[in-house]
């Protein structure tokens, strides 16, 4: 029976740089960005070669705290990273980004691991890395989008709290409300095209699409929802 994973050679991966080098010049001309773009694709190519490295090593682990500290790593990572489009940004903001995500995809993530999938042990990382990648990743974008329509909303419109709160909201989600209408029909998302090509039956995968993409919803969902209740505070209603 023919393998049906595909080995990707690292010479092959030039390919599909060709697109991406068409995108890069478009973006060039029209922003006049010479330097985000190439960073961030710099720093991803990096930092996925790095994890490629550490993961091996964490999936041999069996230690719960090495998991905990791996997880608050990326909790402050993204707490940080989504508050990257702010023009003002200060400590308590960040407390805030911070505070937010961790309740929204923790508790979504319990719900997971101890709801859905039953692992054993609570911390088998190969499970609970990728799914808190998952979960943490998008509920930082969601965050991260929200985050500058408020800011967006209050300082330069003069919005009120609630006016900026539901436009906010409703931005954080156009991504996401966008896949769940997409989702089998226009694409067919990484996790599930993945499990496909390693072998796995598609109504299985089926399941585990269906359960990102809940997670992803409910994570998002209440981490935005705390974030823009925290600025409540620092702003006039």
């Amino acid at each position: 029976m023919k393998n049906s994973i595909y080995h990707i050679a690292m010479i092959d991966l030039l390919w599909v740089f060709i697109p991406v080098v068409i995108m890069m010049i478009i973006y060039f001309l029209w922003t006049k960005d010479t330097l985000t773009l190439p960073y961030a694709l710099l720093r991803m190519l990096t930092q996925l070669i790095l994890i490629g490295y550490v993961l091996t090593y964490i999936f041999n682990s069996d230690s719960p705290y090495l998991i905990i500290l791996i997880l608050s790593v990326m909790l402050i990572a993204g707490s940080v990273i989504a508050l990257r489009p702010l023009q003002k940004k200060n400590r308590l903001l960040y407390l805030y980004a911070f505070i937010s995500i961790s309740i929204g995809s923790i508790f979504t993530l319990l719900m997971v691991v101890f709801g859905v999938l039953h692992l054993t042990p609570w911390y088998e990382p190969k499970f609970l890395i990728p799914l808190s990648g998952m979960i943490f990743a998008n509920s930082m974008n969601s965050i991260s989008i929200a985050a500058e329509r408020f800011e967006s909303e209050t300082v330069e419109k003069n919005s009120n709290y609630i006016e900026a709160r539901a436009i906010s909201y409703k931005a954080a989600f156009i991504p996401t409300i966008n896949a769940l209408f997409a989702v089998g029909l226009v694409s067919l998302p990484g996790m599930m095209t993945g499990q496909i090509l390693s072998g796995i039956d598609p109504l299985i995968a089926v399941r585990y699409q269906m359960m990102v993409m809940l997670m992803i919803l409910g994570s998002s969902g209440i981490s935005v929802a705390i974030y823009l209740s925290l600025l409540k505070s620092k702003t006039n209603v």
